[in-house]
């Protein structure tokens, strides 16, 4: 969250809603591996998923955009909502006050501010192409900044169980969505999406049924270029057909894995 948001929202709380925010799960993937966009607060040694609160002026989707754009400075990704987080002791942490605020942000937070109530968190996960991806930290954050999704570091509240959440769905999704188009560059070999897609589900899958079965829905394109990644290997390089990706959003890919 920016500083002129966190300002906003001690100077003109009743502009926001209450009691709910949205936590924003981004996904990138690189060097083989899935990695998840965290951010951590000055002062302290554990960190969070990106998030934020929502204006009573717009949905929760369109707050979740604008949470993907204030740290990966890209529009239009794809997000999907996957679940919501509540209950009483949720968002119960030490550092959860209205002193740390108060020294944080130079105004004034009273003790019984609604930001330090209960809150319900709707979660949604984004994707991204990891090299497109220019992060932003906001100014009360010390870092903002890439981790593996198998080495996560401290987490508050109750962070990593929503990120495992959202790797759920995101496993679950990936059988009926064409999730690759989202975290691939525009040009991959067969070998490439195979990894990719064994990364996110966590097993391995068979070569030759996966391409069969990738192919079959019509959503990749091969194209006549190759890829030079040794003396002897050449792989042909392949595309998403925008128009069947849509169609796969839309309708869903019969991918079974």
């Amino acid at each position: 969250m920016k500083q002129s948001d966190i300002d906003d929202i001690l100077i003109n709380p009743d502009q926001y809603l209450r009691n709910v925010l949205v936590d924003n799960v981004i996904f990138g993937y690189h060097n083989k591996e899935l990695k998840v966009l965290l951010q951590q607060p000055i002062a302290l040694d554990k960190w969070t998923v990106t998030g934020g609160y929502i204006k009573k002026t717009e949905s929760i989707e369109e707050a979740a955009n604008r949470i993907a754009y204030s740290r990966t400075g890209l529009k239009n990704l794809f997000f999907q909502q996957f679940r919501a987080f509540g209950n009483p002791t949720r968002s119960i942490d030490g550092s959860k006050n209205a002193k740390n605020f108060t020294k944080l942000s130079g105004i004034e937070v009273p003790d019984d501010l609604w930001i330090f109530d209960y809150f319900v968190s709707v979660g949604f996960y984004t994707l991204t192409e990891f090299s497109m991806v220019k992060i932003e930290k906001g100014v009360y954050e010390a870092e903002c900044q890439w981790w593996p999704i198998d080495d996560l570091p401290a987490l508050m509240f109750d962070h990593e169980h929503i990120i495992s959440e959202a790797l759920k769905a995101l496993r679950l999704h990936i059988a009926h969505y064409p999730i690759g188009y989202e975290l691939l560059s525009e040009k991959f070999t067969l070998p490439e999406i195979h990894s990719l897609y064994e990364t996110i589900l966590g097993k391995p899958l068979d070569d030759r049924n996966f391409a069969k079965r990738l192919m079959a829905t019509g959503i990749i394109v091969k194209l006549n270029e190759t890829k030079r990644i040794g003396a002897h290997r050449s792989p042909f390089l392949y595309r998403f057909d925008k128009e069947k990706y849509n169609e796969g959003l839309e309708n869903g890919a019969a991918l079974a894995f």
